[in-house]
């Protein structure tokens, strides 16, 4: 059942959700949170589908927040609110209300939502895109005990992760890290079959996809152990090899959706790893609204810090190859000088097969050439003198 409401108010949205619930016959409030979508006109139907679909698994009240571009100086200080009311089979399990908002009241959406909210039940917000660099203290956020955004989506997603980590508060979360949950239970379930040391562990995926640098940066905490960084075709996260003391332990995802388990000295193991769509895991976020302490670590662990940490060995190879070269340079640099240098007159050197005087040494090529300048002075010495007399 859907209700179209025009130029409109939140006390009236209110009222044609009461009164939709008497004509389908479920006038009970069922719900256990409320969803709050801000989004664009673009990415709304996708996000609504995947709400609708999370609601099988928790039933909530979903608040779609469309902010619309006015085109024209009037049409921006001009003040608009429609509603799409949806009950019953449109709304998935729970209700569902889609906000339009026009003029100026776009930069005060959350007095249009705050009347909406079910009381007594907690908040979530999801921005699929867009999402503000503070989400805690967005005026949206601050109603929220949870806070999803999606860095995958952002324009530059790895910087997205360093703001993210900047500006990091109890509740906030993030698609990207949730993507990878199947991948962190099956490598903490691999180490748990062994009694190994993890020497170093080198992740592979996509080139700028904040999945891999997550789990590369989960890993790096909590192992201490140095990660290594390595780019794939993908799709998304493709392997992750870990080197211990007692043999390599390799997940590897070529396809997409069937990995392979490989431990030293057992058998390798088929393991399902597929790529999950927007609407599972928004019912995996809609499970917990605690704050992720494991979440934060691994993001506070920083990506500055995880690139300089993988490499630090190849810097440090190329600057020991670097001094090697320049030794061998200098080496090379004193034999030729060594093999320019005149050497002494023969009459002043032993003959040949008879061993040198006692008291004298036997002179190098370079001492010679060092003296030569010497004994010319002297020898020109008594001409100058002739000539002042």
């Amino acid at each position: 059942m859907k209700i179209d409401l025009t130029d409109t108010t939140a006390s009236k949205i209110n009222k044609a959700l009461v009164q939709g619930r008497r004509d389908i016959g479920t006038p009970a409030v069922g719900m256990v949170l409320t969803l709050v979508i801000v989004t664009d006109e673009e990415n709304a139907y996708d996000a609504l589908k995947a709400a609708n679909d999370a609601s099988h698994e928790h039933p909530s009240r979903t608040l779609v927040v469309i902010k619309r571009v006015s085109r024209s100086p009037r049409d921006r200080t001009a003040s608009r609110l429609d509603a799409e009311v949806r009950v019953g089979a449109d709304a998935g399990t729970g209700e569902t209300v889609v906000l339009r908002l026009y003029g100026e009241v776009v930069g005060h959406a959350q007095s249009v939502v705050l009347p909406l909210l079910l009381p007594d039940a907690p908040v979530v917000v999801w921005w699929p895109v867009n999402a503000p660099l503070d989400p805690a203290h967005d005026p949206l956020g601050a109603l929220a005990q949870r806070r999803v955004t999606d860095t995958y989506a952002a324009e530059q997603p790895v910087r997205e992760l360093s703001a993210r980590a900047d500006t990091y508060a109890p509740g906030d979360t993030d698609l990207s890290w949730t993507r990878i949950t199947p991948w962190r239970s099956m490598l903490a379930a691999a180490l748990d079959q062994v009694v190994c040391e993890v020497k170093a562990v080198e992740v592979e995926g996509e080139e700028f996809n904040p999945s891999c640098e997550l789990l590369a940066m989960w890993l790096a905490d909590r192992l201490d152990v140095p990660v290594k960084r390595s780019l794939s075709s993908g799709p998304g996260l493709t392997a992750v090899r870990m080197d211990t003391n007692c043999g390599p332990i390799v997940l590897d995802r070529a396809d997409g959706s069937l990995a392979t388990l490989s431990i030293e000295g057992q058998p390798d193991r088929a393991v399902a790893l597929k790529r999950r769509d927007t609407a599972e895991l928004i019912a995996e976020e809609l499970r917990r609204l605690d704050p992720d302490d494991t979440y934060a670590s691994a993001l506070r662990f920083g990506v500055e810090r995880l690139n300089s940490a993988s490499t630090s060995a190849v810097r440090g190879a190329e600057a020991a190859v670097a001094k090697a070269e320049q030794a061998v340079a200098l080496a090379q640099a004193a034999v030729a000088k060594a093999e320019e240098s005149p050497t002494e007159p023969a009459d002043e050197s032993p003959a040949k097969g008879e061993a040198p005087a006692k008291g004298d040494s036997v002179r190098t090529p370079v001492e010679s050439a060092a003296k030569a300048p010497a004994k010319d002075a002297t020898a020109e010495a008594p001409v100058k003198k002739a000539a002042a007399k």
